[in-house]
């Protein structure tokens, strides 16, 4: 049975996500409503994900994320907050959440959230997800929204393409730890991701298979050290 620990300074709603948690089979190991008071519950036991609120009194969400991915790398943490402002995503994630989900999301969306990072997928909410791509692409200037705006239509033409690579030049080249350079194709895709695309659309918009999307993804992981298409983005966009 995989342990939860709660985290969030409102008591009604810890109390709501323990009866729900709790009869779906997860265990609660424990309820806390603050960073501090997380971190002592931390020293006796640790669980498999703790749901974490950003916004508390004390120590808040974003400090307690990283604290705990310091001390107890092992546990995945999956946001569950009211906010999505650009600071937030990027500062939850970058320190390493494995999920971010907005409180209004519901019960089954909790649920499916909650199953999908213990089975080591990154889950991020759909409004949180529009709001990291537009932040990707208000940073990637006007090369990236030239790209963004031929993504909507349904011609790809040889110019069209010649833009996404010089947008992808720009995002791929911040990865500078890179041991081994990307080719300019494993650049393209980049601007891709960059853009929100699911492989399948970058497959279209490049007129490749999807399982060649994926092996590309692959190198670009091996080159880069970074495993996690989230990650993997805020890394280009330089954040």
């Amino acid at each position: 049975m995989n342990s939860i620990l709660l985290v969030d300074d409102e008591t009604m709603l810890l109390d709501s996500l323990e009866i729900i948690l709790s009869l779906n089979g997860y265990e609660i190991m424990g309820k806390a409503h603050d960073g501090v008071e997380a971190l002592e519950l931390l020293k006796s036991a640790q669980p498999d994900l703790a749901l974490v609120d950003l916004n508390m009194q004390g120590m808040g969400g974003i400090q307690l994320i990283g604290e705990m991915k310091q001390h107890y790398p092992s546990i995945r943490i999956l946001v569950l907050t009211t906010f999505y402002d650009d600071k937030n995503i990027t500062d939850a994630i970058s320190r390493g959440a494995d999920g971010y989900l907005l409180k209004d999301s519901g019960k089954d969306a909790i649920l499916g959230a909650v199953r999908q990072i213990l089975g080591g997928v990154t889950v991020l909410d759909a409004k949180v997800m529009q709001r990291l791509t537009m932040l990707v692409s208000a940073n990637a200037g006007g090369a990236g929204s030239s790209s963004a705006d031929n993504s909507s239509t349904t011609s790809n033409s040889s110019s069209d393409h010649s833009t996404g690579a010089s947008s992808a030049d720009q995002s791929a080249n911040r990865l500078t730890d890179a041991a081994d350079p990307l080719t300019d194709r494993e650049k393209e895709i980049c601007v891709l991701i960059t853009e929100g695309l699911s492989n399948k659309q970058i497959a279209e918009r490049l007129y490749i298979s999807e399982g060649t999307v994926k092996n590309y993804i692959s190198s670009i992981y091996d080159k880069t050290g970074i495993h996690d298409r989230v990650k993997l983005t805020l890394a280009l966009k330089g954040n």
